[in-house]
């Protein structure tokens, strides 16, 4: 990786994007019909590598269970407005009517509202009673007041995500989470995450995690660079995480930790150059927000966008373009790569002639500067 001098006094790595990624076809195609896009982690097989991101704009326990059915896994997010409320649905119709002006104030007003821990209960058995694997999400800072109601709650998978999560985090506050003895003494597979880092995406392997989340996530309107400065671009992420497991996977003997690319994907291309660059699956938010069935009723913000003290997202209109299961397995109604998204993967794997996901992780890539940004 080459290093780049900034000035005299400091150096950085030159750092790629999805965009600045090409996919290379070979010599070999295949039937897009004939490709395997299964991913299993633990003891869950899903007919897709797609993780639907916690956001309210887009996981409900009515969507969660509808893309528990399209072959996918939905993570609820429990420090949302479905662990506030009884009903959000009418606080969600009024956050579409909000002008942009007043949108993040009020949401910092709703998301005021206590959680209850007799919510958490409730939404994952919604979901688990309708026959489809559950996943929950918490933040790091929440975990250890909240993980009882939910593992006693039957969750399958459980996810713990802030924008940054890291293995030793160093407080004079408050007892931080000792991830590597909580994921050790839990019984259900943990997603722990975001990192960006090779060394801090190591230190994550080794507390137990069955998966990493390679990025930051917080959607499409994310505002963590302009306002931390922090970034890193998602390519050059994804391939340090990945390099991370594949020296995890001898330092443990074998143990394999799924790398699951969060963040900066919004068209069909990007997943499946996350994929190519070494991820097992993918987490995504925005593509979603976009169906007919969305809570989002046609907008779109993440986690970051209430938090009281220093907002790092904004709401987001990304319109309606069609159904959950279009935008998951089509047919698609537009050229931009934005429905029919598993169908795209399946066509990519073929054109590079891959039969499966781990295969497909060893195709050529290219980088292509030149590319216009979005």
């Amino acid at each position: 990786m080459s290093v780049v001098e900034i000035g005299r006094g400091k150096s950085g790595r030159r750092a790629y994007a999805l965009d600045e990624i090409g996919i290379v076809p070979s010599r070999r195609t295949r039937h897009p019909e004939e490709v395997s896009i299964s991913w299993q982690i633990d003891a869950y097989r899903f007919g897709m590598p797609l993780v639907v991101a916690p956001m309210d704009s887009v996981v409900s326990p009515a969507t969660a269970i509808a893309i528990g059915k399209l072959g996918g896994l939905a993570a609820l997010d429990l420090e949302g407005l479905w662990t506030r409320f009884d009903d959000p649905e009418p606080l969600l119709a009024e956050v579409a009517e909000l002008d942009d002006q007043a949108a993040t104030r009020r949401l910092q007003q709703i998301y005021a509202e206590p959680i209850k821990e007799d919510l958490i209960g409730r939404r994952i058995e919604e979901v688990r009673a309708a026959g489809v694997s559950t996943a929950a999400r918490l933040s790091p800072q929440r975990t250890v007041r909240f993980y009882k109601a939910v593992i006693d709650a039957g969750v399958d998978i459980f996810v713990i995500r802030g924008t940054t999560v890291s293995a030793e985090h160093v407080s004079g506050q408050a007892e931080p989470l000792n991830l590597k003895q909580f994921i050790y003494e839990l019984d259900v597979p943990v997603i722990v995450g975001g990192c960006a880092t090779y060394t801090a995406a190591l230190h994550l392997m080794r507390t137990g995690a069955a998966g990493v989340l390679a990025g930051f996530g917080g959607g499409s309107g994310h505002t963590t660079a302009a306002v931390l400065g922090v970034a890193v671009p998602m390519a050059t992420a994804i391939a340090d995480v990945a390099a991370a497991r594949r020296d995890y996977l001898d330092e443990s003997g074998g143990r394999y930790v799924h790398v699951i690319a969060d963040g900066g994907m919004t068209r069909s291309g990007d997943i499946a150059k996350a994929l190519a660059l070494g991820a097992d699956a993918v987490m995504v938010g925005s593509p979603f927000a976009r169906a007919s069935q969305a809570p989002g009723h046609g907008y779109h913000w993440g986690s970051e966008a209430h938090h009281p003290d220093l907002p790092r997202s904004a709401r987001l209109k990304v319109g309606t373009i069609g159904t959950l299961e279009q935008i998951l397995h089509g047919p698609s109604t537009v050229p931009d790569g934005s429905m029919n998204l598993m169908g795209a993967l399946r066509r990519t794997m073929a054109t590079s002639g891959y039969s499966d996901l781990k295969e497909f992780q060893r195709v050529e890539v290219v980088v292509t500067p030149s590319a216009t940004p979005r």
